[in-house]
């Protein structure tokens, strides 16, 4: 059993993990023994280690050293750029358990993206690339095991070219531990002291991706936002908010009503532990295209005391919902500033009011709570409800880029990004103050580099003033500068020589199976120095045209180049063709596509940003019951001359009152009846059906029966004692009815002998209004007999009147 996993998880693992067994060779032979276990091939990968790999990181969500029985995580493994990695090995051990048993292993891994991650085939436990690729992060949800199980490892392994990244301790290792529900407490999360010297500027760049797209359910139409940002860089022994503890009076007021006033200041009360106040406009609405409003961003700085930062902005409406970071610390353990985090955030719960949806009236929750993330089995009502517990679409995501840093700097690693300044302060900025009444192009590309050599250099971008809704206030600048190196500090641009781009593809060599084929570009500018060019200027690689190239099969030839885009700017449409060379041989019909369209995308469209007045209330339905619709509108504030506003001015929807009153329906009368009687007076009948019972309070149905009289010829001589007689027989009839319903002897007339009348026929109709009939037919006529009633009889009569 053990021969065989090992041989099979030799196979599923990558061709660099064997590049790498050579790295085995010194393990004792106890270890070897070992690892004929389970999983225990993927623990003992040590590979070809490296000095020093803190760029690659292993993160929980709510970086809590604690794990709630039941509970699901997002895991995060990611690299600040440049690097990255091309496969990765992901597992969650018992403590103390080598991984030999599937015992071992703890809690439930879920896979997010099938293009991302995979199950591993001969290690189900164990999660792993589903492709190898370059890549900077990956992300899967791990649910934590049942109470009882104790601290859980989670370890990651990361493939990059040959070397192997697997560490015991350190940041591809999370330790978490059960939590115990009676000391349900404060994160004790250890913050390490920094080492790094100097000065790092960082720019907070918040997205917000909470919209109607991504979070359907009572997503609230009108007042939808983001508050204004607030927080700051700060020391290890100042808390602005932490998971599992309990909010401030100002992180309430953030979460509950949006406002910044009070935390900003509780956080220039604490001025010797902060660095830099972090503040940015609020968003309204919470969501819109970048190409129509830039997201907010801030810039803050941080050095080797307050070497932390934490920032929240609430989710609104909400009953006290917001987002943010606690404590994230940019200083690294190998003495130098993080590059860049990438953050994707759920809302958090503050623990101050007990609402369950988005618009829920104020409802304090006493005794206070604390502060925790949203989950999707919360309440039913939650906008966030999920019945199978999947995790929560992310609502924002955060960016913290290193922009400069200043002062001497002492990294173990040199770092590969030279970005150091003179000086910070010149560029510091707390916020955004951009007023709303400066309508502006969004930001050019940066220039190229002022240094042509590998020396500190300038970059400039620019933007242009569209429009100035109130002279009064001023706007801001049009261009902006940053430091930058020279390109040949880049290894990558090594060679002095200028490359035009490459041309298209050329043709495959081959219309059906594996061909080959290349393209080409040329040198625009050789070296200064007189030496030849030394990178490429010609590609090839194979190509495929018709895999199935049997007489059966539709030949096509290769893709034409893509027409031009259909639109101008902005997003539109492209196609391109491709067109069948050789029918099949048995005369059938080509399948196979001939004509693709794609999307693309060309230059922003230069239109101006509507200023717009909030939308009015809705209109009264149109109809006083049933369906009807509604609108409402609203009115664009800035002049006309400023250039065509594309967006809706009036809005349409659908309304629905209480349902109108329907009267009974029924189909038109039916044709008179035969007289029942022969001579003499007697009567005709009609009957008609209900098509539709009355509903919602209609009027009631009408009669569905009428009868009238019929007068016929004068019965013949001694009329009345035939008349009597007539009466007499009639009773006997009618006294036959009701014993036997026609059944038994037949009745006298005058003259003849008549058989019993026949059972009722069945109803025409089984619903909505019907007939029935029965007859009588003449059993003996006597001799001499003068009254002219002794023939056949008919009776008629309604039936199954109700409706259908």
């Amino acid at each position: 059993m053990g021969s065989h996993l090992r041989q099979s998880l030799f196979q599923c693992t990558t061709l660099t993990f064997l590049l790498t067994v050579a790295a085995f060779l010194d393990e004792t032979t106890e270890k070897v023994a070992k690892s004929d276990g389970f999983c225990h091939r993927i623990l003992r990968t040590q590979g070809l280690r490296r000095e020093g790999f803190n760029e690659f990181s292993l993160r929980v969500e709510g970086d809590s050293p604690f794990y709630k029985p039941g509970n699901s995580y997002r895991v995060t493994l990611s690299t600040t750029s440049p690097s990255y990695f091309r496969g990765f090995t992901l597992i969650a051990l018992k403590e103390n358990k080598e991984g030999d048993k599937e015992e071992d292993y703890a809690g439930n891994f879920q896979i997010l993206d099938d293009e991302d991650a995979q199950f591993m085939t001969n290690c189900p436990p164990a999660v792993t690339e589903s492709t190898p690729r370059r890549r900077t992060r990956i992300q899967v949800m791990w649910t934590a095991p049942a109470a009882g199980t104790g601290c859980v490892i989670l370890k990651a392994s990361i493939v990059q070219r040959r070397i192997i990244h697997f560490q015991d301790e350190g940041s591809l290792t999370k330790k978490l531990c059960e939590k115990d529900s009676e000391g349900d407490g404060v994160t004790e999360r250890p913050i390490m002291d920094c080492c790094a010297c100097g000065t790092a500027k960082y720019r907070l760049t918040f997205y917000g991706n909470w919209s109607e797209k991504t979070h359907p359910k009572d997503y609230p139409r009108r007042a939808n936002h983001w508050s204004a940002i607030i927080g700051g860089s700060h020391t290890k022994n100042y808390v602005l908010w932490e998971y599992g503890g309990y909010a401030s009076e100002g992180v309430k007021q953030v979460s509950e009503f949006g406002s910044p006033v009070k935390m900003e200041e509780e956080i220039r009360q604490k001025s010797d532990e902060v660095l830099t106040v972090i503040k940015a406009k609020a968003q309204w609405p919470a969501w819109q295209p970048l190409n129509v409003r830039a997201p907010p961003s801030a810039e803050f700085s941080v050095d080797k005391a307050r070497h932390l930062m934490s920032f929240l902005a609430m989710l609104g409406p909400s009953p006290d919902w917001n987002v943010g970071l606690s404590a994230e610390d940019l200083c690294t353990k190998d003495c130098g500033w993080v590059q860049k985090v990438v953050q994707d955030m759920i809302p958090w719960d503050a623990g101050t009011d007990s609402g369950v949806t988005y618009e829920a009236p104020n409802k304090q929750t006493i005794p206070q709570e604390k502060i925790r993330p949203l989950t999707s089995l919360d309440h039913p009502q939650s906008p966030f409800y999920d019945p199978e517990g999947g995790p929560i679409i992310p609502v924002a995501r955060v960016v913290l880029e290193r922009i400069a840093r200043k002062g001497e700097q002492c990294n173990i690693i040199p770092d590969n990004v030279d970005d150091i300044v003179a000086d910070l302060t010149l560029e510091e900025k707390e916020e955004d103050d951009t007023p709303e009444t400066c309508i502006y192009s969004n930001w050019s590309p940066w220039s190229a580099c002022s240094s042509s050599t590998c020396d500190k250099g300038k970059r400039m971008r620019q933007r242009m003033l569209k429009a100035q809704l109130d002279l009064s206030v001023p706007c801001p600048h049009t261009q902006d500068f940053e430091p930058c190196m020279g390109p040949s500090c880049h290894i990558e641009d090594a060679s002095t020589c200028m490359m035009s781009e490459w041309i298209s593809w050329s043709p495959c060599s081959v219309s059906c199976g594996m061909g080959m084929r290349s393209r080409e570009r040329y040198v625009k500018q050789f070296p200064e120095d007189g030496s030849l060019c030394q990178l490429p200027t010609e590609e090839n690689e194979k190509c495929t045209v018709n895999e199935d190239c049997s007489p059966s099969s539709c030949i096509v030839s290769e893709w034409g180049e893509w027409e031009r885009c259909s639109a101008s700017c902005g997003m539109g449409m492209k196609k391109r063709q491709r067109i069948i060379m050789m029918s099949p041989a048995d005369g059938s019909m080509c399948k196979t596509e001939t004509a693709e369209v794609d999307k693309c995308s060309m230059p922003e469209c230069h239109t101006i940003p509507c200023m717009l007045t909030p939308w009015t209330e809705w209109s009264d339905c149109s109809v006083t019951c049933g369906k009807g619709m509604r609108t409402r509108r609203r009115m664009l504030k800035s002049s006309a001359d400023l250039g065509d506003c594309n967006e809706e001015l009036d809005q349409t929807e659908k309304c629905m009152l209480p349902e109108c009153p329907m009267d009974c329906q029924v189909t038109e009368w039916s044709q008179w009846s035969e007289c029942n009687k022969s001579c003499g007076k007697g009567h005709v009948i009609r009957t008609r059906m209900i098509k539709m019972e009355p509903q919602f309070g209609g009027a009631p149905c009408p009669e569905t029966v009428q009868r009238k009289k019929c007068k016929l010829r004068k019965c013949s001589r001694d009329t009345g004692k035939r008349r009597r007689k007539e009466a007499l027989e009639k009773r006997r009839s009618e006294q036959a009815k009701e014993d036997g319903d026609g059944e038994g002897e037949g009745e006298q007339y005058p003259g003849c002998k008549m058989r019993p009348w026949t059972v009722w026929t069945e109803c025409s109709k089984s619903c909505g209004g019907g007939t029935q009939e029965r007859y009588m037919t003449v059993k003996k006529r006597f001799r001499n007999s003068e009254f002219t009633s002794c023939k056949d009889k008919k009776e008629i009569r309604a039936c199954n009147v109700n409706s259908c």
